[in-house]
């Protein structure tokens, strides 16, 4: 078994950091993508917990330049290489694009609506899946979208949307935990204010990582110091994404890396 983890860790993790790296390594992931991840002392302590527990390739999009930034980082017990597609959001610290063996995996965190940079972030990632439906490969992340209804407490999420959503399954890219659970109305992010709930943490799994797909849950991560609290860790619930072993036939060898 395969088993992917994403998380949005909230600000880096802060004093949270050693409790996240707990956290990730309970739940035994091959891979771990986290958004929130930034160049501070709390993230590169976070990063050492993984590597010191049998997780040494990790890329990331963080920068001194800009070190409180919100960013990215992949974790892998398995070596990696960087794959830089042509199809991909102008975005460097919200978007980290590997390939780890057959898999091609694609980080992200996408913008908020408020920003202006929400749209062009969903078309780009369009054009990827276009690109790649003939890869096995994974998006994967907090695209802070949903299907209106069934994905949001209150209503934020329009038509827009919707046809977004129903564009990544007419290519033949799945939503792994709408898959899984057609009608199950789960979230992983609460407003702070009105408390209302969200799905915002996806994975879309290409038509030939449909078939290995065997697991997908949210999981709300405790704190030992205070169990109580659903968000005393991070406002968003871990996501977690299992396949079957790798090997059955499956290559990649049609296209190019910079599809």
């Amino acid at each position: 078994m395969t088993r992917i983890v994403s998380w949005n860790i909230r600000a880096g993790g802060g004093r949270r950091a050693q409790e996240i790296a707990d956290a990730i390594l309970s739940l035994a992931p091959d891979i771990a993508v986290l958004q929130e991840f930034r160049d501070t002392p709390p993230s590169a302590a976070l990063r050492a917990c993984l590597v010191d527990a049998g997780m040494p390739y990790s890329w990331s999009t963080a920068t001194p330049v800009t070190p409180a930034a919100n960013a990215l980082l992949i974790a892998s017990r398995l070596p990696g290489r960087i794959v830089i597609p042509r199809r991909r959001a102008a975005e460097p610290l919200r978007w980290k694009s590997v390939q780890v063996g057959e898999l091609r995996l694609v980080a992200v965190h996408v913008p908020n609506e408020h920003t202006g940079r929400k749209w062009p972030f969903l078309e780009s990632l369009l054009g990827l899946a276009r690109a790649w439906r003939r890869y096995d490969a994974v998006i994967i992340g907090d695209t802070n979208s949903g299907r209106p209804g069934i994905d949001e407490e209150s209503p934020v999420f329009g038509p827009r949307y919707a046809g977004w959503f129903d564009q990544m399954d007419a290519l033949g890219w799945r939503d792994a935990f709408r898959h899984m659970h057609p009608e199950r109305r789960e979230f992983t992010w609460y407003s702070p204010n009105g408390g209302n709930g969200f799905r915002l943490d996806e994975a879309f799994v290409s038509p030939r990582r449909v078939g290995p797909l065997r697991h997908v849950e949210h999981r709300w991560m405790q704190s030992v110091t205070e169990p109580a609290r659903r968000d005393a860790l991070s406002d968003h619930a871990a996501l977690i994404v299992d396949f079957a072993p790798a090997g059955a036939g499956v290559t990649t060898s049609e296209g190019s890396d910079l599809g």
